[in-house]
């Protein structure tokens, strides 16, 4: 199973609320969600990138709030469908967002090679976390949890105030296993580690 075939089958099971359908269509015809990368030279900095994230981060979100520890001591548990929602959106903002430019490099026999590279073209300039939860929330309404969960996924690595950070990861568990989950995708299966731990 592809990538995308998966993400699709695990989007049209578990997000049934009025409006998912216009915003997989916008996902899949207004939109190079399917091919994006998921950052210019970091993580998932290929194509494909930002898919292969998004499984990631769901995957990695089902695992820390399937704990015994997060359902019998602390009492969280979310429906499927908030799962999906916050795995599989939180980095929406990342669409048409991204642009191949080249630029030119020596080769190992010093001969110059134009190669290709991602830039950023941001048409739509509103942040990050904040960005994902304003396009989602322009297509189906989002729970309080999931909206923050998708806002405040970057934790305490965004511009935002370390303030509102910590009352979000607080007060929101759903943010604060969205932004582990996030953490556990980029560093350890997709970042540096990745390589490492294979």
């Amino acid at each position: 199973m592809t990538n995308q075939e998966r993400f699709l089958e695990i989007y049209n099971e578990k997000i049934t609320r009025e409006g998912a359908d216009k915003l997989l269509d916008f996902l899949l015809n207004g939109s190079d969600f399917f091919t994006a990368p998921a950052s210019t030279r970091y993580h998932g900095a290929h194509e494909g990138g930002l898919l292969e994230h998004s499984l990631n981060v769901y995957d990695c979100l089902k695992d820390i709030l399937a704990r015994p520890r997060m359902k019998e001591l602390y009492g969280i548990e979310y429906p499927e469908e908030s799962i999906a929602i916050a795995g599989l959106l939180h980095d929406i903002c990342k669409v048409n967002f991204y642009k191949t430019s080249f630029r030119n490099v020596k080769d190992e026999n010093g001969r110059w090679q134009s190669v290709p590279y991602y830039t950023i073209e941001d048409t739509l300039p509103y942040g990050h976390g904040e960005k994902s939860a304003y396009i989602v929330s322009a297509y189906m309404r989002l729970t309080r949890d999931e909206a923050f969960a998708i806002r405040y996924h970057m934790g305490f690595s965004g511009t935002e105030d370390p303030g509102n950070v910590g009352r979000a990861l607080e007060m929101f568990p759903l943010a604060y296993a969205t932004c582990c989950a996030d953490m556990e995708a980029a560093f350890l299966m997709e970042g540096k580690l990745a390589g490492e731990n294979k």
